[in-house]
């Protein structure tokens, strides 16, 4: 997996899950990995079945429609340490504090994502990504996956 610092936002504050999306979706469209139509998948990917993925995390990614915009396997990072509700209804608490925006080039994503749920499903890694002070220090943690 390879992570660009260029590619992680750190300190961020969103008004909702919709902004959330549209932030970890630009960052690839401005990387070059997919074009800016790509971040309306990942929007209406949420709307179908919710990105969030228990842990404070998300992982919104477009709809199968939407792989036709991706250029390259692409990952970004955004952190929101006050946190965002990812929830449908206000009974529900879904508060994601890290935002994963993925495209993947012939289901390479697939792995990409088993790596992050595989991190993420320890609550102390989740922490110390919402936690870190830098780009690299988020590269740092998630090259952990791969060891």
């Amino acid at each position: 997996m390879e992570l660009q610092a260029d590619m992680i936002k750190l300190n961020q504050s969103v008004p909702n899950k919709t902004a959330a999306i549209r932030l970890a979706g630009q960052l690839l469209v401005d990387a070059g990995c997919v074009e800016p139509e790509y971040v309306d998948a990942m929007i209406a990917r949420d709307q179908d079945v919710s990105t969030y993925m228990g842990n404070f995390i998300a992982i919104p990614h477009g709809t199968d429609e939407g792989k036709k915009h991706i250029k390259k396997t692409g990952i970004s990072v955004v952190q929101i340490p006050m946190g965002v509700d990812f929830s449908e209804d206000e009974n529900t608490d879904n508060t994601v504090t890290v935002v994963f925006g993925i495209a993947g080039k012939n289901n390479e994503h697939l792995d990409i994502l088993s790596q992050i749920a595989l991190y993420c499903s320890h609550i102390e890694n989740v922490a110390k990504l919402a936690d870190a002070q830098s780009p690299q220090e988020v590269i740092d943690l998630l090259k952990e996956v791969e060891n």
